[in-house]
């Protein structure tokens, strides 16, 4: 009986089948509470927002004018959308390097047997949990030029520090630096589940074969970690071409558009304008982007994952 595959049978085949097609019903009615509030509340929307993208609409008129994809030639068209997409990039392209880099330092830092761990480990993550608006207040504040702790702090080394909010050099630079502040904990959290998921064998036996720390973590830590920074990569993009609240509250876009990335550009086409089909044409633009983005993303690192 060694090495022969038994094949079910045409009998057992149909009798699986029936059994599954008779516990369909339940299934179906397990799942309807769930279908019914996704479909509602998230594929509805979605689907609804693609459909206004095609007219020309304030959000109360009961007419609704068919425009077809002027709306997207208007966009692509319009140098507002290419400064907030850039804005944007640089905004996701700092936030995502920086807290990446961060997160897995304190990861590596937090993953050693120090005293007060679990205390550090609250701490980091603490800004992850702190509602944005008010992380924004505060952090305004804190970057005011005259009364801010932070000039303050640059002025008791000598230095003096720029009107940070209202500088178009350091506005983006400022808000970049609260959200890195907001996404270094939750990368610190994920890196270091995973930092705890890597066998303890691989590091003893690069260290039989002479292997410094260095390279232990060049050729061990960082190869076992490319699923992880992977997932990490792609949710701090999405989050950050998403970024509103942060820079609503901070600074609402300014000065002289430097930091006005494409949800705010979004919120005020659609709420300030009232034009709701262009809004909805940028909120898919922006979904076409996130979208590609990832696809990208994912074919790199699959791609080196297999040269490995």
């Amino acid at each position: 009986m060694n090495g022969v595959r038994l094949q079910p049978t045409s009998t057992a085949v149909h009798r699986g089948w029936r059994r599954t097609l008779g516990e369909l019903p339940s299934a179906l009615l397990f799942l309807l509470p769930t279908v019914a509030v996704l479909g509602t509340f998230n594929f509805y929307p979605a689907l609804y927002s693609l459909y206004l993208s095609l007219f020309e609409w304030n959000g109360l008129s009961p007419h609704r004018e068919f425009v077809g994809l002027a709306n997207y030639t208007r966009l692509l068209a319009s140098g507002e959308f290419w400064n907030s997409l850039r804005v944007t990039l640089l905004y996701a392209g700092g936030v995502t390097l920086l807290a990446l880099a961060l997160g897995l330092l304190v990861a590596v830092l937090l993953n050693q047997p120090i005293r007060g761990q679990a205390l550090y480990r609250v701490l980091y993550f603490l800004p992850v949990i702190t509602p944005t608006v008010a992380s924004g207040v505060v952090w305004k504040y804190l970057f005011d030029p005259t009364q801010g702790v932070v000039n303050r702090g640059l002025a008791e080394v000598g230095l003096e520090g720029p009107s940070w909010l209202s500088d178009p050099s350091w506005a983006l630079v400022a808000v970049i630096v609260v959200g890195v502040w907001k996404r270094v904990g939750f990368n610190m959290v994920v890196y270091l589940a995973a930092l705890q998921g890597i066998p303890k064998t691989y590091y003893e036996a690069a260290q039989l074969d002479g292997a410094d720390s260095w390279q232990q973590f060049r050729h061990i830590t960082l190869p076992l970690l490319a699923p992880t920074t992977f997932f990490l990569v792609v949710t701090a993009l999405i989050d950050a071409f998403q970024v509103f609240d942060l820079v609503y509250v901070m600074t609402s876009g300014g000065p002289l558009g430097s930091t006005d990335v494409l949800g705010y550009y979004l919120y005020r086409q659609g709420f300030r304008y009232s034009e709701l089909g262009f809004a909805s044409a940028v909120a898919y633009v922006m979904f076409a982007l996130i979208f590609l983005v990832t696809v990208i993303q994912f074919r790199l690192t699959r791609g080196g994952q297999d040269d490995a």
